[in-house]
């Protein structure tokens, strides 16, 4: 079966032309030596990006990668000028960026809904004979053609809003964490790579008065995801707008060793962007209902601490304990760094 999301698409643009001028003279019976009277051309449409809440994923592009507006209509006798191509509006979900293919221009960032950008632009159109009227040359039979309208191939990206952003190894427990703090549903399975796309989740904060924040969790990272082994590079790019990442190790350790996988994790975030070393950052130490004692879950937390300096927040996802004191400190670290602004 083939997923649904898609986060990535090459989109070829043609704005519409410009129409062509007229040229036209006045036919009236008792109007001797009629002056020209050509109209103008209509201008071509533009291509208009616009936000829609409703949509999550760039699917639709799949099947439809070539976008045209219509062209303006050429200029009439009577100076009537001819009618503006209409302008294709594109609807795209939140988070879109639009990057010319060929320079790596970031044409637009879309994050605001309802929020617009116009990627190409229509042709202008051509003036009549009218405008061509001089006392030398009362007749003239020129006029211009609509200059064409801007072509050129996009790359659209989705990168997902959300203010905290989950990473880790695979079967750390992410998905697993995002059913527990929120609604939202991705699979769980007790095997690796079960999240094979972005879920967002948004949070209620208790005790906040109706505070709620969104949770972003990406598929699961495996070392040398940031030089684009596994599912992780492409996945990456979900949680560069994140104010806050979560690491959510396994206490057990993807090979043993909860404090190594904390460090080749971190690395690979940093590695895929410098960006991602100046974000704020917690730890959930997960599955701790399989520490065997107190003091070596004390001595793991302490460890994980010394490593990343930040707090470390165990909790089990699967029986729900310590969740309610994650989603504080994660709210307490978002309302930090939203007075900061």
């Amino acid at each position: 079966m083939t997923s649904r999301f898609i986060d990535k698409v090459k989109v070829y643009l043609k704005a519409g032309d410009g129409g062509r001028g007229c040229v036209s003279f006045r036919r009236e019976k008792y109007v001797p030596r009629g002056g020209p009277n050509g109209g103008d051309g209509g201008d071509g449409g533009d291509i208009v990006f616009k936000v829609d809440s409703n949509l999550n994923t760039l699917y639709d592009f799949r099947y439809n990668p070539h976008l045209r507006a219509p062209n303006g209509r050429p200029g009439m006798g009577d100076n009537r000028s001819g009618k503006k191509g209409e302008t294709l509006v594109v609807l795209v979900p939140p988070g879109t960026t639009i990057i010319d293919s060929e320079t790596g221009e970031v044409i637009a960032d879309l994050t605001e809904i309802g929020q617009e950008a116009i990627a190409a632009r229509g042709g202008k159109g051509g003036r009549g004979n009218q405008h061509f009227a001089t006392p030398r040359n009362r007749a003239p039979r020129i006029s211009e053609p609509g200059t064409p309208g801007e072509e050129r191939t996009v790359i659209l990206e989705l990168r997902s809003i959300a203010d905290v952003g989950l990473v880790g190894f695979p079967n750390a427990g992410k998905s697993t964490l995002l059913r527990a703090i929120s609604s939202a549903t991705p699979e769980v399975a007790p095997y690796p790579f079960t999240t094979l796309t972005p879920h967002l989740g948004v949070v209620d904060v208790p005790g906040s008065g109706g505070q709620k924040f969104v949770v972003a969790d990406i598929p699961g990272l495996i070392v040398g995801a940031s030089e684009g082994k596994g599912l992780g590079r492409e996945f990456l790019r979900h949680i560069e707008r994140t104010s806050v990442l979560l690491y959510v190790i396994d206490a057990a350790g993807f090979d043993g060793d909860p404090v190594q996988d904390f460090r080749d994790v971190r690395n690979e975030v940093f590695l895929y962007s410098e960006a991602m070393r100046k974000k704020r950052s917690l730890v959930a130490l997960n599955k701790v209902d399989l520490i065997p004692s107190r003091e070596e879950l004390d001595l793991l937390i302490e460890a994980l601490e010394d490593e990343a300096k930040t707090p470390v927040i165990p909790i089990s996802g699967q029986e729900k304990t310590g969740i309610q004191e994650l989603i504080r400190s994660l709210f307490t670290v978002l309302s930090e760094i939203e007075t900061t602004f």
